[in-house]
Order: C-alpha cells, then structure tokens, then sequence
C-alpha cells in the first residue's frame, strides 16, 4: 500500500525563473522563496518531486542530457541551503514538432498525468494524499486528472495565466485549488490544508 504523499513541482516558473527555454546553466536563477519552500516539504515528510515539460528537447534545443545537468545544478544549489528534491522527472516529447525521435503524443507531457503516475510508482506515493504546485493551468489540469490537489503560483506565468493573458484559461478541469504568490505561499497553505 502506498504510505508517502509528496508535492509535486513544475521546475520552470515555480522553482526557477521562467526565461522560455533554459538551455545554458547560466541562466539559471532559483527562486529565492524555493529555497525555504522545499525545505520545508522535506522537513514534513512529504516527497519532493519535480515534473516538468521539456519539449526543447524535441525542438533540437537542447538534449536530454543538458536538462539533466540543470536539473543536478538546481539539487546542488539547494543542498547548499539544507533542501533537496526527491526525484526530477522531465518529458522530452512534443506532439507535433521536433525531431522523430520525440515527436510523439505520449502519456508523459503534461497534462497527461503519466509524470505523476511513474513517481506514485517508483516512489510508494498515495496521489489522493498528494498535491502539485505550478504556475500554468496546464499544471492544475494535470493535477485535476492523477487526483492530487493544484495549487497555481503567481512566478514565471502565473500572473498572466491567473488574468486570462496566456493561451491557457481557467475551466472546471484545471481550476486551481489555491492561488499564491510563490512556491513558498504554496506550501505554506498546503501545509495548513493537510491538517
């Protein structure tokens, strides 16, 4: 039976800066909020587990090797500060651009839930117990469809997805849970909602 709960984060916009594609290490800038927020996860028990898009991958960007790197330089970063991330998960695929190899509708590229469903696997994760945070609709959807609750941030594209900007609109199938300013507000409500 499964016994962990975890929050689930995207990384770009919610852990990181949103700077459209991260293909160079440089570019990288965490979130000051992230820091103290994952932290917290860690320090409640609960998994922290990153679930990210990364259709640059597809689109000759960058490889999959490159958003690994990133992905070991955000760890790295946070272990400085006492946090870490459980397990990053990322999606190289793209339905209909890119090359052959991960042109492809699959069931890893959200809002497909399949991210979610790979780490409640490998992780011993209870999804009914579980959250995601996000800041796209996109995020909540995907939350909505593998039973965890959303919560959308108002970093990286948040702010114009929560007034309509964005390609994204709010539905009945992606509405957030909650709405906060960062990864650390999110928590800090996500904490409260489990009690």
């Amino acid at each position: 039976m499964s016994r962990n709960s975890a929050i689930f984060l995207d990384r770009d916009g919610t852990i990181n800066e949103e700077v459209g594609y991260l293909d160079r290490p440089e570019r990288l800038r965490i979130i000051p909020a992230a820091f103290e927020a994952i932290l917290l996860i860690n320090q409640s028990g609960m998994k922290a587990v990153v679930v990210s898009n990364q259709s640059g991958v597809a689109r000759g960007f960058f490889t999959q090797e490159r958003v690994r790197e990133i992905n070991a330089l955000i760890q790295n970063n946070l272990q400085q500060r006492g946090a870490f991330i459980d397990r990053f998960y990322f999606c190289p695929h793209h339905p209909t651009e890119g090359a052959a190899l991960y042109k492809k509708a699959c069931d890893c590229r959200k809002p497909q839930p399949g991210m979610l469903y790979q780490a409640a696997r490998e992780l011993e994760i209870d999804l009914a117990r579980s959250y995601m945070i996000g800041d796209r609709y996109l995020d909540m959807e995907t939350a909505r469809r593998a039973g965890v609750r959303g919560v959308l941030v108002l970093t990286g594209c948040g702010r114009q997805e929560a007034k309509g900007e964005e390609l994204d609109r709010e539905t009945a199938d992606n509405r957030p849970e909650h709405i906060a300013s960062d990864i650390l507000e999110a928590v800090r409500w996500i904490m409260k909602d489990r009690k």
